[in-house]
């Protein structure tokens, strides 16, 4: 039996899934067994409450603009818990879709806009015609990792007060192929356009999440050993 225990929220999970962004839970897991913790994982869907109370981390995956659309009806009722969540500094992974709808707003491909929740402060943008495809590298400019992963993307994505980049674009387009930034950091909330997923190709990442929530949830408890375990490459 492990010797701790985190419960993972999956924001639209049965819905917001297109790009198999599950698999980030499964790298999730799979890190966290070697840091002697259970992940419990829900899906938190639509008219489901969403308690911030209940969960540890969460993941808020994306979709095609129709599946955001019914999301983004939904989202009001799920505001001040979600804010509340994020605030705390609780971590919170945003893939995408989920990381537009963190946002003030993202512009779909058909030009309608797609109110978000505001909690971050970015908005989203859209092509004409164009999509962000292909591998992308960015550096992390605190910690100098650096990050692989698979980019596919319409929107074009503006950070604003308090959100810093995940990482610096070494090569591919990044957050709106201008400022060679992309994804965002706030607190210990996660963004980023990669799929691959993200976490099971940056395991440094999946490293940092779990840390952060074991720390809020075992403030007292000697992580030393979690702290040190060494995240092989899989790139």
């Amino acid at each position: 039996m492990a010797k701790y225990h985190l419960h993972l929220a999956h924001l639209y999970g049965d819905l917001l899934n297109t790009y198999s962004d599950v698999g980030n839970i499964i790298a999730l897991q799979y890190y966290a067994k070697q840091m002697d913790t259970d992940i419990d994982v829900k899906v938190v869907s639509i008219d489901n409450n969403f308690n911030p109370d209940e969960f540890d981390l969460a993941l808020f995956g994306g979709g095609q603009d129709y599946e955001q659309l019914v999301v983004s009806k939904d989202l009001p009722n799920k505001h001040d818990a979600i804010d509340k969540f994020i605030n705390e500094g609780k971590p919170f992974l945003a893939i995408c879709g989920g990381y537009q709808l963190l946002g003030h707003y993202y512009i779909g491909a058909d030009g309608k806009k797609i109110p978000g929740l505001g909690i971050l402060d970015h908005y989203t943008l859209s092509q004409d015609n164009h999509r962000f495809i292909g591998n992308i590298t960015i550096k992390n400019e605190e910690s100098g990792q650096e990050y692989h992963g698979f980019e596919n993307h319409n929107g074009r994505t503006f950070l604003g007060k308090g959100e810093r980049p995940l990482g610096k674009v070494i090569s591919g387009n990044g957050n709106n192929g201008e400022d060679q930034t992309e994804g965002a950091i706030y607190k210990n909330t996660y963004c980023s356009y990669f799929h691959g997923p993200i976490l099971t190709r940056n395991g440094e990442i999946a490293k940092k999440i779990l840390l952060a929530a074991l720390e809020y949830k075992y403030p007292n408890a000697d992580l030393s050993s979690q702290k040190a375990l060494k995240i092989v490459p899989t790139f």
